[in-house]
C-alpha cells in the first residue's frame, strides 16, 4: 500500500515538473532559477509545517538502504553534492526531500564573489550543466556562524577549497586559506571534504600535483582531527597521478575519496550541444563514465581501504546501482535532480531497494564493489 502511494505520488510530481515547471524554468537564466529555488527551499525549511508537507511529497525510506560509515549513520546513500547549497541555506529542508546527506559549499577561507556572470549554462542534449561559478560563497566565518546553533537531521559534509583569487594561487597562501576554512568548522558538520579539483578557480588545480598535495595534507594533518576527512578528485587526472594521490591519502590517513568533480575535457563524445562557452566544467552525463572509471580503478586497487563516494551522471536507480557495484558506498547528485525534478531522489532510492532485493542483498553495503 505504502509503495503504491509513493509510486503514484512520484508519477504525479514527475508529470507536473516535466510538463509545467521545467519548460517554464528552462526558458530563464539557470543561475536565476537556482537562486529562486534555493530561496524557496530556505523558506520551506524554516518551519515545521512546511517541512512536514515537503516530507509528505518527497520522502522515501527503507532499512535496506541504511549504513554506518566512518561512525556516521546514513539513512540512504543519495547525497546532494557540493556546488548547489553553496552557503548552507538548505540544511533544514533537504532531509525532507529525501536526501540521505548533503555536502555544503565549497566554502573558502575568505568570502568569494566567484567568476563574472554568466557562469552557468544548460547543455540539454548532453544532459549536463556547464559550470563556471568559481567557488562563489559567503566565506568560512559567515557560514560557520550561520550553522553554529542548528541541529541537522542527516549527515552534513563540509566541502572546503581555497579562495578563488590571485593571492591563493601561491601554494603557501592557498594552504593557509584551506586551513582557515578547516578551523572554522571544527565543531560543525559530520565530515570534511578537501576539494582540490575545482576547475574554475584562479591558478587552476595546483593541489592535484603530488608534492603540493602532500604539503596541503601535512598541514591539515597537523590540525585537530574532529571528523573524517575526504578528498574530491578531478575526473581528468591520469591513473599515474591518481596513484600518487592514493599514496598520499594512505600516508595521511584520509578516510575517503569522492569521484569526481566537473570535467574540463572538451573532446568527450558525450558533449552533444553546440555553441557552448569555452570556460567551465561539465557535470552530469558528460562526466559519468569518467567518474565510474575512477571508482572502478580505486576499488580494484584499494578495496574498502577508502570510502568511495560516487558523483556524476546519476539520473536513475540503475545509474546509482552501477556506481555502487563498481565500489561506491555513497553517492552524490545535482544534475539529475535539475533535469528530472526533486522526486528523483525518492525514485532512485525506491529503485535501489528493488534492485538490491532482486539480487538477494539484505543491505546496500553487501552490493558495494560486486560488479
Amino acid at each position: 500500500m505504502k509503495n503504491n502511494f509513493i509510486k503514484v505520488r512520484n508519477l504525479i510530481i514527475h508529470f507536473f515538473y516535466n510538463n509545467i515547471f521545467k519548460p517554464l524554468a528552462f526558458r530563464k537564466d539557470p543561475e536565476e532559477v537556482h537562486d529562486r529555488t534555493s530561496s524557496i527551499g530556505k523558506l520551506l525549511g524554516s518551519n515545521p509545517i512546511t517541512r512536514f508537507l515537503t516530507k509528505l511529497m518527497f520522502f522515501y525510506s527503507d532499512p535496506i538502504l541504511e549504513q554506518e560509515i566512518c561512525g556516521i549513520k546514513f539513512n540512504n546513500p543519495i547525497g546532494l553534492a557540493a556546488g548547489f547549497d553553496k552557503n548552507a541555506e538548505l540544511t533544514q529542508i533537504l532531509p525532507e526531500v529525501g536526501f540521505g546527506f548533503e555536502e555544503i559549499g565549497s566554502i573558502t577561507g575568505e568570502p568569494c564573489e566567484g567568476n563574472p556572470k554568466p557562469r552557468l549554462w544548460r547543455a540539454k542534449k548532453s544532459k549536463s550543466l556547464l559550470v563556471y561559478y568559481g567557488l562563489k560563497n559567503d566565506g568560512a566565518e559567515a557560514i560557520s556562524r550561520r550553522l553554529q546553533n542548528l541541529n541537522f537531521k542527516f549527515p552534513v559534509g563540509i566541502s572546503i577549497a581555497k579562495t578563488n583569487c590571485e593571492l591563493t594561487a601561491d601554494t603557501n597562501e592557498g594552504i593557509k586559506d584551506y586551513i582557515k576554512a578547516y578551523r572554522a568548522f571544527e565543531n560543525i558538520g559530520d565530515y570534511y571534504t578537501i576539494n582540490i579539483s575545482c576547475p574554475n578557480a584562479f591558478g587552476g588545480q595546483p593541489f592535484t600535483d603530488a608534492p603540493r598535495l602532500e604539503m596541503l595534507m601535512k598541514a591539515i594533518n597537523n590540525e585537530k582531527k574532529t571528523k573524517p576527512v575526504f578528498i574530491k578528485l578531478s575526473p581528468d587526472i591520469s591513473y599515474e597521478e591518481l596513484d600518487s594521490i592514493i599514496e598520499i591519502c594512505r600516508k595521511y590517513k584520509i578516510d575517503g575519496i569522492i569521484c569526481s568533480n566537473l570535467t574540463k575535457n572538451r573532446e568527450s563524445k558525450k558533449i552533444l550541444d553546440k555553441n557552448l562557452p569555452e570556460t567551465g566544467g561539465f557535470s552530469g552525463k558528460v562526466q559519468e563514465d569518467l567518474s565510474n572509471n575512477q571508482i572502478e580503478y580505486i576499488f580494484k586497487k584499494c578495496g574498502k581501504e577508502f570510502v568511495i563516494i560516487g558523483c556524476g551522471g546519476i539520473f536513475t536507480a540503475e545509474d546509482a546501482y552501477k556506481k555502487i557495484k563498481l565500489g561506491a558506498s555513497l553517492l552524490q547528485m545535482i544534475t539529475g535532480m535539475i533535469y528530472q525534478g526533486p522526486q528523483t531522489i525518492g525514485e532512485i532510492n525506491r529503485g535501489l531497494v528493488d534492485l538490491l532485493r532482486k539480487d538477494g542483498y539484505k543491505n546496500i553495503s553487501e552490493a558495494v564493489g560486486k560488479a
